[in-house]
């Protein structure tokens, strides 16, 4: 993917992390199908390709503007913790923190009942059509991607420890290399069983028998009631206008209104006259990062349990403000097509192969998103039964005048709203093209004074930000996400499209 050139198309276009997922996403449109079949068959898709960051073990959030109504819907796919879990089992087994892997991290995957709920209410394909490419890629291998293959072996030994882990992703003990074949056959089988017969059978039948009892196995709370209870909920979005454009979030359990709020800060300032990425704009937008982020982790919660003036000086950096835990392994899909529907699409497995917990039988690996309950009994956030933790997932969508001009989101836990905000200031602030907006160097605050920047700031940036308190420091390329977009032409309608040089993926469109 090209660093500076966006790829533009008239009649339909997916964005996403993986060429072979995009272009199962195109396939779909160029057969008729909507933005919101192309998105489902592209995570689909991912969910196999990229193992370690998305599967139908994990959860999914979707913002789509639908053409016909001429309106942004919202759907929160995430699930829930166990009926039976709670603080006082979590003190009686001794946890400082919420375990990071293994079965206590888990919460009831939502991704395989969001995908259901959105093409009956908005599909115009079948399920099980929507899946046949992510089948047909499981049964018959896919060449392994290297950053694949690199973000894989990291999970080797995780894998290996696991009975479910090393029977489906390893091969005679190792992860596989980049460029080899890699076949999946007991999760061609689930994603089969789920094209042939639904959701039931994840939630209330076979399949949900098998993960419960790979939960007692492994010694957790789960039962049949916590899956057959699960259910995807229809939310109003929040939004904000930024300078004319109308940005639109998922409420809360994610963190979307962070962004939300980064802009709103951002808006009083004259970020133009500044220059893109100069040292001036860039320690404005750290500072209201920190701002936006007191915030999130004070009282970000599932929203049925949530119950705040700051300023920014623009001489000196803030101090040190509390930060959650967050995890990297995420996929991103945009996706669009030529009625005027527009989609923005994220699921994930929170850290790499989640929990470490794969039911055997299955393949399904299960997510870990229960590592980011609390245990301040104080907090809006504690564990507690059948409640939904925090999220880092926030799919975008920017609408303009009314209409729709832009679907936009990355992977990258707490790097999120931080690189959203930048790459929407990209392109109202500075004026940039999606794909160089998204090409831009980003700076990822960590916590305190400590910021990570990428190579390409110039040393002077740099020296002008450390005199103003903040701590310079190096980050790993996966720090600072992986992006992709679609952007409409308001004069044209054409699709422009962009997807991170970071990552292997691309946008694709015709």
């Amino acid at each position: 993917m090209t660093t500076e050139f966006s790829i533009l198309a008239k009649n339909g276009m997916v964005a996403s992390s993986q060429p072979l997922a995009t272009l199962a996403g195109v396939q779909i449109l160029m057969n008729g199908g909507n933005a919101i079949d192309a998105a489902i068959a592209t995570a689909a898709v991912l969910g196999v390709v990229e193992p370690s960051s998305i599967g139908i073990g994990g959860d999914a959030f979707c913002l789509f503007y639908a053409a016909k109504e001429k309106k942004i819907r919202a759907l929160d796919a995430s699930g829930r913790s166990p009926h039976a879990a709670s603080l006082a089992f979590c003190r009686k087994n001794g946890f400082q923190e919420m375990p990071q892997r293994g079965i206590h991290s888990v919460t009831v995957p939502g991704a395989v009942h969001g995908w259901s709920t959105l093409l009956d209410a908005y599909g115009t394909t079948k399920l099980a059509d929507v899946l046949q490419a992510a089948i047909r890629h499981a049964e018959d291998g896919f060449p392994v991607a290297e950053l694949t293959a690199e973000q894989w072996k990291e999970s080797q030994a995780r894998l290996a420890a696991d009975e479910g882990g090393s029977l489906n992703y390893l091969t005679n003990g190792r992860t596989p290399r980049a460029g080899e074949i890699f076949e999946n056959p007991r999760m061609a089988k689930t994603l089969r069983r789920i094209a042939d017969e639904g959701p039931e059978v994840f939630y209330r039948g076979d399949i949900a028998a098998k993960m419960v009892r790979c939960s007692e196995k492994n010694g957790g709370l789960f039962t049949l009631e916590d899956f057959a209870a699960h259910r995807s909920d229809w939310v109003e979005p929040i939004t904000a206008n930024y300078r004319g454009y109308d940005i639109y979030e998922l409420p809360p359990a994610t963190q979307g209104f962070v962004a939300l709020e980064m802009l709103k800060i951002l808006e009083g300032f004259d970020l133009k006259s500044l220059g893109g990425n100069s040292a001036d704009a860039l320690h404005l937008m750290i500072e209201a990062k920190k701002l936006a982020f007191a915030d999130r982790d004070r009282h970000l919660a599932d929203r049925d349990f949530m119950k705040v003036p700051q300023t920014i000086r623009t001489d000196h950096a803030a101090g040190e403000m509390i930060n959650a835990p967050s995890g990297t392994d995420t996929e991103y899909v945009a996706a669009a097509d030529s009625e005027g529907n527009l989609v923005s699409f994220i699921q994930s497995n929170f850290m790499g192969f989640g929990s470490g917990v794969v039911e055997p039988e299955t393949a399904i690996i299960l997510q870990n998103r229960g590592h980011l309950f609390s245990l301040d009994d104080n907090h809006p956030n504690c564990i507690g039964p059948h409640k939904r933790c925090v999220h880092t997932l926030m799919p975008g969508m920017i609408l303009r005048h009314g209409k729709p001009y832009a679907a936009l989101g990355l992977k990258g836990g707490h790097v999120q709203p931080q690189a959203q905000a930048q790459i929407i200031c990209n392109l109202i602030d500075f004026g940039m093209t999606v794909q160089e907006a998204i090409s831009a160097a980003r700076f990822n605050h960590i916590d305190a004074a400590k910021v990570a920047l990428e190579p390409e700031f110039p040393q002077a940036v740099r020296d002008q930000l450390s005199r103003r308190g903040h701590r310079i420091v190096a980050g790993t390329p996966e720090s600072f996400g992986g992006a992709h977009a679609i952007v409409i032409d308001p004069q044209s309608g054409a699709f422009v499209g962009g997807s991170d040089p970071r990552k292997g993926g691309c946008a694709l469109g015709f």
